[in-house]
């Protein structure tokens, strides 16, 4: 039973970092210089791994919540 909750904490883990870094990567293709102020770089960097984070993990809690749902389909019946 413990070993369930293990398993599933490491593919949560997983899945997040993994689509956090899926969303830095995508991130990089907009160009967000017109939106910041100059000089601000530490700041603007520090935005854009916020916003990867917060990307990821909304994306990684959908694919989460659809793995869930589907393994539940066979209790319908």
């Amino acid at each position: 039973m413990l070993e369930g909750f293990g398993q599933q904490a490491i593919t949560n883990m997983l899945v997040h970092l993994t689509f956090i870094a899926v969303s830095f990567w995508a991130l990089q293709a907009l160009n967000f210089d017109k939106f910041l102020r100059a000089n601000r770089i530490f700041q603007a960097r520090l935005l854009f791994i916020l916003m990867s984070i917060a990307l990821g993990s909304i994306v990684g809690n959908f694919f989460l919540d659809y793995l869930m749902w589907s393994q539940q389909l066979p209790f319908i019946f």
